[in-house]
């Protein structure tokens, strides 16, 4: 991780005016704002200017109290860079990414395209299929679909096996999920699910490990010296206090705990970093991910990609990031740089 580590400290750009986007409008709302709170902590604390701008459950774009009123490339709020701090939809899905290009200011982490294909559970899936990428097998299933043809979908998905993982299509943080160990429990599992989103996705189980790796861009500087996009943290290893990764697990303390490195081969630990790097190429991310996987001995499953992870020091990406030689506010310092890289690189071009 020498190359995560180095940080160009002599090139290093004058302090910067960054808005944290806070909140949003999805189920996710808490969750970034605690995301957010510690964003803005971390670039505070690498000498950086901050502007809190929190998107209500409303939609409404607050600053100061005051509703937010913008232009087409009029930049936003005469920041420097914009930080969106966004779990779920209507951030994370490449709504508020496309806002932000349309008002010609640089922001962090995926484009347009790459959040919403990544927010998309079964579309992301579709494409890692494409590319050859080895994953847990999966069926997508639409709302009306099933309200049309039940039987059918149960029959397509028995095919799966059990148990499987139930889980809304566009959501994070485990929410709307269940864990599915008989055929009867499958309709009602689809119907709670349902009720987050019009299109879930039915996982089959998977044995082995849960292991995690953080992925981050590289800077101009380190792609001209070693030719990398992108580098791939140590991964690390979910180990549970319950049954299966679930919201309580995720946040609530005692629920999970993260070995770093994980207690993997150093042969599957290679093959995670380098899928890590694949999956986040082939989805066309830039700035930051979390790739989550199934490890079952040498056998490594891609399960899903994070265009923006939980965010909090303690949250598994800055954990992961910190024990490759990346402490907090040098990660958040870095993606800052990276978005103002990837803006002035996209408007050397005429299009």
């Amino acid at each position: 991780m020498s190359a995560a580590a180095s940080t160009d400290t002599d090139a290093r750009p004058p302090t910067l005016t960054v808005a944290v986007l806070a909140g949003g409008r999805s189920s996710e709302h808490a969750v970034s704002l605690s995301s957010a709170a510690a964003v803005r902590d971390g670039l505070l604390a690498a000498g950086h200017t901050v502007e809190w701008l929190e998107i209500g459950r409303d939609g409404v774009w607050r600053h100061d109290g005051a509703a937010v009123s913008v232009s087409p490339a009029g930049g936003l709020l005469g920041v420097d860079v914009v930080f969106p701090a966004l779990h779920g939809p209507f951030g994370e899905d490449g709504t508020v990414q496309g806002m932000l290009e349309t008002l010609d200011v640089a922001y962090v982490g995926a484009g347009v395209t790459a959040s919403a294909v990544c927010l998309d559970k079964v579309l992301f899936k579709e494409l890692m299929s494409a590319a050859g990428i080895p994953q847990v097998d999966f069926l997508g299933v639409r709302c009306e679909r099933f309200r049309l043809g039940p039987a059918e979908v149960l029959a397509d998905a028995a095919r799966l096996g059990l148990p499987v993982f139930v889980k809304p299509a566009h959501l994070g943080s485990s929410m709307g999920i269940a864990k599915v160990t008989s055929a009867e429990a499958l309709p009602g599992a689809l119907e709670a699910a349902f009720a987050h989103d019009a299109l879930v996705i039915v996982e089959a189980g998977a044995r082995g490990v849960e292991v995690e790796c953080g992925v981050l861009g590289s800077l101009s500087a380190e792609r001209n010296r070693a030719g990398a996009p992108a580098i791939a943290s140590e991964p690390g290893e979910i180990v549970l206090g319950g049954e299966w990764y679930d919201f309580d697990a995720k946040y609530t303390p005692g629920g999970m705990d993260l070995k770093v490195p994980a207690q993997i081969s150093p042969t599957a630990a290679r093959r995670v970093r380098e899928l890590a790097l694949e999956a986040f190429l082939t989805a066309g991310c830039e700035g930051m991910a979390r790739v989550d996987f199934f490890v079952d001995g040498e056998q490594v499953l891609v399960n899903e990609l994070n265009t923006i992870p939980g965010f909090t020091p303690t949250s598994v990406y800055a954990r992961l990031m910190a024990a490759s030689g990346i402490p907090y506010p040098q990660l958040v310092d870095r993606l800052c740089r990276l978005a103002r890289e990837r803006h002035a690189e996209r408007a050397a071009h005429g299009y």
